[in-house]
C-alpha cells in the first residue's frame, strides 16, 4: 500500500515539474541563436526545447531502424527467430530482471515479494517451463499451497520439468500426512529419476514405514547399481529388509517361502544375529544340526549375543551339563575376551556345578564391569560353594542395583528396545539397533540376559523369623524353552 502512494506521488511530482518546466521556459523571453555552416537561426526557447527532444527521438529512431535492419539481415541468413526476439528483447529484458530479483527474494526469505516477482516473470517472459516452477516454489514460501499446488500441477504438462512437478506434490502430501499418496508419487519420481539420491532416499523411507520390504528391497538393488551407495551397506540393508519380509512370510503360515527368504538374509549378512537365530530353526525344521551350528558359529564370531547361545541351546535340547559344556566350546572358544563368551562360560560351568571355572570366568566382569547378570551369576557360585546366606544376599543387593548391561539400543534416538526389528518404533529409523549398554540404565532387558539359559535363573525365598534373620534359598535350574 505504501509503495503504491508513493508511486503515485513520485508520478504527480513529476508531471508538475514538466509542467512547471515547460510554464517557466515559454515565459522567458529572448531567443536561442544556433549557427551552422555560415549561417545562423534564432529560434524561441519552447522552439530549442522542442528541437533537442526531437533530435534525440530521430537518434533513436535511428538505432531502432539499424537494429531492426540487422535482425532482418540474420532472418535472410536463416535465424528465423532473430525478428520476434529482436522486437521482444525488452519485455525479456525486463522478465528475466523480474525472473532474477525473484530468485533473490527467495533466498532471502521474502515470501511475498518472491511471489509478485515471479507473477511479473511469468507475465514477461510467457516461457511456462521457467516461471512455473519459480512462481510454485515462491508460493510454496509465501505459505500459499494451493497457488503452489496449481504451478507444480502445470509442471506435469512438460517432460522437461514433470520430474520436479511430481517431487514438488509429493513433498506438500509429506507435509501434510498424506504418506498412502506420498509413496506412489516417490515410486513415479523415482522411475523418472532412479539416479537422484533424494528421492531414492525418501522413497525407500515411505517404504519401510509401510512395512513394504519387497519395494524396499527393490529400491536398495537400484541405488546399489546406481552408484548410491556402497554395496557391502547394501548387503546389509538387503538382509534386513529380506529378514523383515521373512517374517511377515512365516507370521501368514508360508513356511516355504518364509524359509527360503530366511536363509537368503542370513547368507546376505551372516552377522545379522536376529537372522543368524531365525536361519538355525528353519535348519533345525529340516533336522540339520550341521547348517544351525554353522549359521550360529559365524554370528557368534562377529558378534557374541546370548539369542545366538539360546538358539545353540536349541539344537541339543536332550543333554548332560557336561555334554552341553563340551558342545559350547564351538562357541566359548571365539571372542574369548568378550564380555559375552565369559558370561556363557560362567554359566555352562555353573550348570555343571564346576564352581570354580564359573568363577573364574565371571569374577573379573563382576569387579569391574558389573551388571545384573554377572553379578547374579556371582551369587549363584557363592551359593553352589556353600557360602552363609549373607554373603549371597549381598551379591543379589549388588545386583539389584547394577546395570543390565547390552540391550538393543536405537542409535538414531537412543531408544531402548527388548527385541530386534527392522525399524526403530520410536524415530523409523532403519536398520538403527546396536547391541551395547546403554547410556542410561531401562527397564528392559533381553529375555536371555539375566542369567542366560544354561545357568537358568537364580530363584531366592526370603522369610522373616526376625526382623534381623534373613534366609536365602538359591537353587540351578534348567532353562524354559525359548
Amino acid at each position: 500500500m505504501f509503495k503504491s502512494l508513493l508511486k503515485i506521488f513520485l508520478f504527480v511530482l513529476a508531471i508538475a515539474a514538466v509542467a512547471y518546466g515547460a510554464g517557466y521556459v515559454m515565459d522567458t523571453g529572448g531567443s536561442v541563436t544556433v549557427q551552422f555552416d555560415g549561417k545562423e537561426i534564432s529560434i524561441t526557447p519552447i522552439q530549442a526545447v522542442v528541437g533537442i527532444v526531437a533530435l534525440l527521438a530521430g537518434f533513436w529512431l535511428l538505432l531502432f531502424l539499424l537494429g531492426l535492419c540487422w535482425a532482418v539481415f540474420k532472418f535472410f541468413n536463416g535465424d528465423e527467430t532473430s525478428i520476434s526476439r529482436y522486437f521482444g528483447r525488452n519485455r525479456e529484458r525486463r522478465g528475466f530482471d523480474a525472473l532474477a530479483e525473484g530468485m533473490v527474494a527467495m533466498a532471502a526469505g521474502e515470501g511475498k515479494a518472491a511471489v509478485s516477482k515471479a507473477a511479473a516473470a511469468e507475465r514477461y517472459l510467457q516461457k511456462p517451463e521457467i516461471t512455473n516452477l519459480i512462481n510454485a516454489q515462491a508460493a510454496e514460501m509465501h505459505g500459499d499451497k494451493s497457488r503452489a499446488m496449481k504451478y507444480y500441477k502445470q509442471l506435469l504438462d512438460d517432460d522437461r520439468t514433470r520430474f520436479v512437478g511430481v517431487q514438488g506434490i509429493m513433498k506438500q502430501k509429506l507435509a501434510e500426512g498424506d504418506t498412502e499418496t506420498a509413496l506412489k508419487l516417490a515410486e513415479k519420481a523415482f522411475a523418472l529419476r532412479p539416479n537422484h539420491e533424494e528421492t531414492s532416499n525418501t522413497l525407500f523411507d515411505l517404504q519401510t514405514k509401510k512395512a513394504d520390504w519387497t519395494g524396499a528391497q527393490k529400491t536398495i538393488e537400484a541405488k546399489v547399481r546406481s552408484n548410491l551407495m556402497p554395496s557391502d551397506v547394501g548387503k546389509r540393508r538387503e538382509a534386513v529388509v529380506t529378514l523383515a519380509d521373512a517374517r511377515l512370510l512365516l507370521e501368514a503360515g508360508d513356511v516355504e517361502a518364509g524359509k527360503s527368504a530366511v536363509l537368503r538374509a542370513n547368507k546376505l549378512s551372516p552377522a545379522l544375529v536376529p537372522a543368524a537365530v531365525l536361519a538355525a530353526e528353519m535348519h533345525m525344521l529340516s533336522d540339520n544340526k550341521r547348517a544351525a551350528t554353522g549359521a550360529i558359529k559365524k554370528a557368534w564370531i562377529a558378534n557374541p549375543h546370548p539369542d545366538l547361545a539360546a538358539a545353540f541351546a536349541e539344537i541339543e535340547t536332550d543333554e548332560t551339563p557336561a555334554a552341553r559344556r563340551k558342545r559350547f566350546n564351538v562357541l566359548t572358544k571365539q571372542n574369548a575376551d568378550s564380555a559375552e563368551t565369559k558370561l556363557l562360560s560362567a554359566e555352562l560351568a555353573l550348570a555343571d556345578e564346576d564352581f570354580p571355572a564359573a568363577r573364574r570366568a565371571a569374577r573379573e566382569l563382576a569387579e569391574t564391569n558389573p551388571t545384573t547378570r554377572s553379578l547374579t551369576i556371582m551369587a549363584a557360585i557363592e551359593k553352589g560353594e556353600g557360602a552363609s546366606d549373607t554373603v549371597v544376599r549381598g551379591w543379589l543387593a549388588k545386583a539389584l542395583d547394577a546395570p543390565r548391561g547390552p540391550q538393543w539400543v536405537c542409535s538414531n534416538c537412543k531408544n531402548i528396545h527388548q527385541t530386534w526389528s527392522p525399524t526403530c518404533e520410536n524415530c523409523s529409523g532403519f536398520d538403527t539397533f546396536d547391541w551395547k549398554a546403554p547410556a542410561q540404565s531401562a527397564d528392559l532387558q533381553s529375555s536371555t540376559a539375566m542369567l542366560g539359559f544354561t545357568a537358568g535363573m537364580l530363584t531366592a525365598d526370603i522369610s522373616e523369623p526376625e526382623a534381623t534373620d534373613v534366609v536365602v534359598e538359591a537353587e540351578i535350574v534348567e532353562p524354559a524353552e525359548t
